[in-house]
């Protein structure tokens, strides 16, 4: 199949932007991108797979590092909570979840990301409370009928209160029963073709719920088999507090202290960073998913983004779990990031292309996919948005990109992940998108049902 988008502005984010010009998909790749008119190319002259581009901004799709997508069944909750005051309020609520709950939160939370431009979302998940069917397979089944890229992270916790942990131990497993699922979930999931719609990561929960030893044992087995690790870090001062009274190291001195520094690492949050932690993330290659909508909802602080990215080190962007970022859009973290750097900083601390740099190319780069997405270029996955501009508001002004990063989110005309419609005049085509928010609506039910029937409600632990 082929397909020819024409009279669109292109912001690759690799090279020059083209204000007026045309982009052609063979398959699932872009086959050739350029200025003016497109040349004829053999098949291409007579078929009907043309999209009038006039009026839209062309993007790389945005990529989203940092998501908990069972979330979306418990937002509203713990409202004006730190994040460990929401964590306790919230853990055993979320211990009742189920795989229904899983496959519904999830169906929706990725239905709204590609609704906001997203063509490849993370998701971290930590929780699997026993008996309750096999969530990580819900929340991957619902990626593929939603259509966009899934790179879920097989997430773990094995220290519980009794341990000195935050988690209850109702959420926590055994260590031999985390490595023996992870390595079970690589083995029947991971693909690592170049086309691929689905990879694994490995990805302990974070310092203050996970041991010493699940750490070191879940990188070793990542490296192992040769697929990525992710974990929190640095999230919270009250973090930073824990790391040095139980450890007797900051966040990321203990990090590197138990191997899990380097460019197959990428962290979530990464806010309370020394200058020698920025420096130590830049040598080594290990990314950060900066997720300002959550950070500033918890209060947990503004990460030193434009600083890590003046010194080398890589940052994408992240929604984090909709119950800490109650319905955020993906492409609504990139007007967030660029206000609370300018908020830090001052005015040039974050352009708007280095927003959309972060939003695209910083992502692939956290996946370890930035050879296949990221930028428009010949040869990657055609996988990008076009974004409505022309609107009798967004019209008056003049710099398409600075009305995708500075103004609310445009209507995004299309949506396509290899090429494939996923998005369509602001419509989901791949799942109807009333059932998708129904599906959503339906999960937070259930939840609170389950938490209810356990005599753990809502109410009850956030009195608590």
């Amino acid at each position: 199949m082929s397909l020819l988008i024409e009279n669109v502005h292109i912001a690759p984010v690799a090279g020059p932007e083209i204000q007026s010009g045309y982009i052609r998909i063979e398959g699932d790749r872009i086959a050739e991108l350029g200025p003016g008119p497109a040349p004829a190319a053999p098949g291409a002259a007579g078929h009907s797979n043309r999209i009038d581009g006039t009026g839209c901004l062309a993007t790389p799709g945005l990529v989203n590092t940092h998501h908990h997508l069972y979330q979306w069944a418990s937002q509203g909750l713990a409202q004006d909570a730190t994040l460990f005051e929401w964590l306790v309020a919230l853990y055993q609520v979320w211990a009742a979840m189920d795989a229904e709950v899983v496959n519904g939160a999830a169906t929706a939370g990725l239905g709204w990301l590609a609704l906001s431009g997203c063509t490849t979302s993370s998701d971290h998940h930590y929780i699997f409370p026993k008996g309750r069917g096999d969530l990580f397979a819900a929340e991957i089944e619902a990626a593929r009928e939603v259509g966009i890229r899934f790179h879920p992270a097989r997430g773990s916790m094995d220290r519980g209160e009794s341990q000195g942990g935050l988690p209850p131990d109702v959420v926590v497993e055994e260590l031999a029963e985390i490595l023996a699922a992870t390595s079970e979930a690589v083995d029947a999931y991971h693909d690592p073709s170049f086309s691929s719609m689905l990879r694994i990561a490995v990805a302990p929960c974070s310092p203050f719920s996970s041991s010493a030893e699940l750490m070191t044992e879940s990188a070793a087995l990542a490296r192992d088999k040769g697929v990525r690790l992710h974990t929190h870090v640095a999230e919270t001062s009250d973090e930073d507090e824990h790391c040095l009274a139980r450890f007797g190291l900051r966040p990321v001195d203990y990090m590197e202290k138990l191997g899990w520094l380097g460019p197959d690492v990428w962290f979530a949050h990464s806010v309370h960073l020394s200058d020698d932690d920025i420096g130590k993330l830049a040598a080594t290659g290990t990314g950060s998913a900066h997720c300002p909508s959550s950070n500033g909802r918890l209060g947990a602080g503004i990460a030193r983004v434009s600083e890590m990215l003046r010194r080398g080190a890589n940052v994408g962007l992240g929604v984090d779990g909709s119950a800490s970022s109650e319905l955020t859009p993906l492409v609504g973290e990139l007007r967030q990031a660029l206000l609370f750097q300018r908020a830090r900083y001052g005015p040039q601390a974050l352009t708007a292309r280095q927003a959309l740099e972060i939003a695209t190319l910083g992502g692939a780069r956290n996946l370890g996919r930035e050879h296949e997405l990221g930028t428009l270029e010949p040869g990657k996955l055609a996988d990008l948005a076009l974004w409505r501009v022309d609107g009798p508001f967004t019209s008056a002004v003049a710099d398409p990109v600075c009305a995708l990063v500075f103004g609310p989110p445009p209507p995004l005309a299309r949506v396509l992940v290899g090429g494939r419609v996923v998005v369509e005049d602001g419509e989901l085509r791949t799942v109807p998108q009333d059932a998708a928010g129904r599906a959503g609506a339906e999960a937070h039910r259930r939840l609170m049902r389950l938490a209810d029937e356990r005599g753990l409600t809502a109410a009850k632990e956030l009195h608590h």
